[in-house]
């Protein structure tokens, strides 16, 4: 039985979407539509199809793009991340720190085919995962006893590949906080993700695991060459690169 609920969203968005450009010159990368939807659209339907209404969106890039959302969902508030032109995304997390306690964390740039991934109740801090048996070079875990063992940043095969959808007890969001506030502010480390602070950073003082779910079920598209493979229509700004 689960015994954790998440309570509030968090949705990454505050990045400039370098590998997407030159798409990302008109548009930030989560409010690019994806077969005529914006990806941020995904994520925020599922979130209040699973009753998640209190919602925190990280901005920073073409950040006034996004304030159009409040005609559609005015549940969502913003948060302005000052950092993201010179930080990585441990600085997003930073700025919304005051509100991981039982929460769910996820990027803005991609789409969620399935509500039910981002359903409240949860056992485990941790992350949403597929298991895949191919060779990948996205952040692939491996999992004992319902605990994240071990987690490899290059990839492999055999494992439980990480997505960008967690969540946080209130226990461990004390932790998450705290060990954010250290790598940012007290030790500077500026260049990482925010994922290295419990995955490998503090490792330790977690007990992580997974919530499993279906290839399919979530779509994380990285690069320009990606979404063209599930949306043709962006086909002739691959050919301005």
């Amino acid at each position: 039985m689960a015994n954790n609920k998440v309570e509030r969203a968090i949705i990454m968005a505050a990045g400039k979407g370098d590998r997407m450009r030159p798409l990302t010159n008109e548009v930030p990368k989560p409010m690019v539509k994806v077969n005529g939807t914006r990806m941020i659209d995904t994520v925020i339907k599922g979130l209040l199809n699973n009753k998640i209404t209190e919602i925190y969106v990280v901005v920073g890039y073409m950040k006034e793009k996004f304030y159009e959302l409040r005609e559609t969902y005015p549940e969502i508030q913003f948060i302005e991340n000052p950092y993201f032109d010179v930080c990585n995304n441990i600085s997003s997390l930073y700025v919304a720190r005051e509100h991981i306690e039982n929460a769910i964390i996820l990027d803005g740039d991609q789409v969620i085919y399935n509500d039910e991934v981002l359903k409240k109740d949860f056992e485990k801090s941790g992350y949403n995962a597929v298991w895949t048996d191919c060779e990948t070079n996205e952040w692939l875990m491996q999992v004992e006893e319902d605990s994240v063992t071990s987690c490899s940043r290059t990839g492999g095969k055999g494992g439980w590949q990480l997505y960008s959808v967690s969540r946080w007890s209130k226990e461990d969001a004390e932790k998450l906080k705290r060990y954010v506030e250290i790598e940012f502010i007290d030790k500077e480390n500026r260049d990482i993700y925010w994922d290295d602070v419990a995955m490998f950073l503090h490792f330790d003082e977690f007990d992580l695991g997974i919530q499993k779910m279906q290839s399919g079920d979530v779509k994380e598209i990285d690069s320009l060459e990606e979404l063209v493979d599930i949306d043709k229509n962006y086909k002739e700004y691959l050919m301005k690169e």
